[in-house]
């Protein structure tokens, strides 16, 4: 048995069937045999020895029509190992896709069972990088339901590169909708309270045929989710970056400021150099003095010094990054002073404590950073600083529902 939906996000109800069809199988996608999820081991090697012998439930609180009472029911979670759960692809239920020729508005999306996705060979994206992407989190609270962390400044985002990038975009209100939607039909997907969070990845993309260089006369925006748990294998632990003096991320004028899918198999060569070498990524210099701080290949960074803290200001090479500007106001609103600014390398030898900001990270404390062969540790023994401890702290609590939101940063979903 398999759920299918069909949902207009710009308006309209949701329609779901229950349907009897064969489900897409391959080397990467699960399988159901009587009814239960299985995986295959090739594509989820570390869930093989940990698959639970009963299925983990979250009790949930629902009103009976009848007599008007709360009930306890008991909302079934997927059968995988929660705690071993990585920054990596485990294949869900559903994903939501929608389409639009240039010049339109994007279709009612729907929803279809998670599998490959059939594109022309002289699509847009394949050929000329006509793609963005983002990146937000779902998390469940104690009592069952799902908490999304600002997912309007998500849309908003993709609203802004979409225009850099030449494409349309669903609007604000579609894109929330999607997600939400989205979620919702992989809900059981969502982690346990404390084991990690549901990563939504929204895609747009030129999917159109085109030959000569030009914009894609068709596009598809698509949302797929995975739960994951920490993206560094160090966790809350100091990760080692060293400064790149070779490669640069984005130059001006370039698109290094919107989340366009070029800018991160540009950073590939250079992190793999610094993982080969031990390292846990790389912190980039401006391309035009190569002396100014940038960004690390999928975060922000901060510096901090007693009771300021700094970071590169956004002028067209950095990412605007929606955990970034929710850290500046979590910051500020704990007395501290941030600077918004261009900061050399060299500044780096007197910091306090260095960070990094992102969806998939949160935040992460900084242990080391080598610069031209000289290595400055920060965070005493530890490595963890006390202001990214105490940012990191804030804000989960926030995102996962453990404090109150005074902000209206959370979305809830029952």
């Amino acid at each position: 048995m398999e759920i299918s939906a069909v949902h207009g996000v710009g308006g309209g109800s949701l329609a779901i069937q229950t349907q009897n069809h064969p489900r897409h199988t391959n080397a990467i996608l699960p399988s159901f045999v009587n009814g239960r999820r299985l995986f295959s081991p090739s594509s989820l090697k570390l869930q093989s020895q940990c698959i639970s012998s009963s299925p983990l439930q979250i009790a949930s609180s629902t009103a009976s029509r009848n007599s008007g009472t709360v009930i306890r029911e008991q909302d079934e979670l997927a059968d995988i190992c929660w705690d071993n759960l990585g920054f990596g692809l485990v294949p869900t239920d559903q994903m939501y896709m929608s389409r639009c020729s240039t010049g339109g508005n994007f279709s009612k999306g729907e929803l279809q069972p998670y599998g490959n996705i059939e594109l022309s060979p002289s699509s847009g994206v394949l050929n000329y990088g006509q793609g963005l992407f983002e990146g937000l989190k779902a998390y469940r609270k104690e009592n069952g339901s799902i908490l999304l962390f600002r997912p309007e400044e998500n849309a908003s985002r993709m609203v802004q590169g979409a225009e850099r990038m030449c494409m349309p975009s669903p609007t604000v209100e579609q894109f929330v909708e999607a997600v939400k939607l989205t979620v919702l039909a992989n809900k059981r997907w969502v982690p346990p309270v404390g084991k990690g969070a549901l990563y939504i990845r929204p895609l747009l993309m030129g999917s159109g045929a085109v030959l000569g260089l030009a914009p894609a006369p068709e596009y598809t925006f698509l949302i797929y989710v995975s739960p994951v748990g920490n993206y560094f294998k160090e966790g809350l632990a100091p990760i080692n970056l060293v400064v790149e003096n070779d490669f640069h991320r984005a130059t001006p004028g370039g698109t290094g400021g919107v989340k366009t899918i070029g800018n991160y198999a540009s950073v590939l060569k250079a992190q793999s150099r610094a993982k080969a070498k031990g390292y846990s990524d790389v912190l980039y210099l401006d391309s035009t003095h190569k002396k100014y701080l940038e960004e690390v290949s999928s975060c922000n960074v901060f510096l901090v010094k007693g009771k300021t803290i700094s970071t590169p200001a956004i002028k067209g090479t950095i990412l605007p990054g929606i955990t970034r500007k929710s850290i500046i106001d979590v910051a500020r609103s704990q007395g501290f002073e941030v600077e918004e600014r261009l900061i050399s390398v060299e500044e780096l030898l007197d910091a306090e404590e260095v960070f990094c900001t992102g969806t998939a990270v949160v935040v992460s404390p900084v242990g080391s950073i080598t610069y031209l062969g000289k290595r400055i540790s920060y965070g005493g023994e530890s490595g963890v600083g006390v202001v990214a401890q105490q940012l990191y702290s804030s804000l989960t609590n926030l995102q996962m529902g453990l404090t109150e939101d005074k902000l209206g940063w959370t979305v809830e979903l029952n």
